[in-house]
């Protein structure tokens, strides 16, 4: 079972995915989101990076649904996203995959690599709003070499997901949230 703080850092992430904010998701807000992503440069309609970033956001929905959507209505809130939380430490080749697809979907400029600002598109992009961040990408910058590498981004990613660990820098990588009291 997903801890506390797995849930208040997830928190925000099922706020930015549920676009018309109702509490719960649906196919529709997975849509919104993937027209967010493709305002993104290199994600514009008919890329092949477009096609990979729809088809890992619908595969993440349809995985939702068979996991969390018990009673069947189509419709998945904040306790049936844990239930998927719950079994990424045993899909860990599924989460890098989706940290490579959004890495190169993030890389703007295609340089290997993710800037500061490169990160805070992420960001913003996954939010749908500008966000505060200061001193958010020296914690996840773990070489203190300036940028993420594709490295970097995969552990940070899998710590995001996965961890239950609050010390870990990767629960950082989507942006600040609160942390309830335990």
């Amino acid at each position: 079972m997903a801890s506390a703080f797995q849930e208040s850092k997830l928190r925000g992430m099922f706020a930015a995915f549920d676009a018309d904010g109702d509490g719960y998701l649906r196919e529709e807000d997975f849509t919104a989101l993937i027209a967010r992503w493709s305002r993104l440069p290199g994600v514009g309609p008919g890329t092949e990076l477009r096609a990979r970033v729809e088809a890992l956001l619908m595969g993440w929905w349809a995985a939702l649904l068979e996991t969390g959507d018990t009673n069947g209505d189509g419709a998945i809130d904040m306790g049936e996203l844990l239930a998927l939380v719950d079994r990424l430490p045993a899909m860990v080749a599924d989460v890098t995959a989706t940290a490579d697809t959004v890495f190169d979907a993030v890389d703007s400029n295609g340089d290997g690599v993710i800037s500061p600002e490169e990160h805070r598109r992420l960001v913003e992009t996954w939010n749908g709003r500008p966000e505060e961040l200061a001193g958010v990408f020296e914690l996840l910058d773990l070489n203190g070499d300036g940028h993420l590498s594709r490295d970097e981004f995969r552990l940070l990613w899998r710590q995001f997901w996965i961890s239950d660990d609050p010390t870990e820098p990767g629960n950082w990588l989507c942006g600040r949230f609160a942390v309830s009291p335990a």
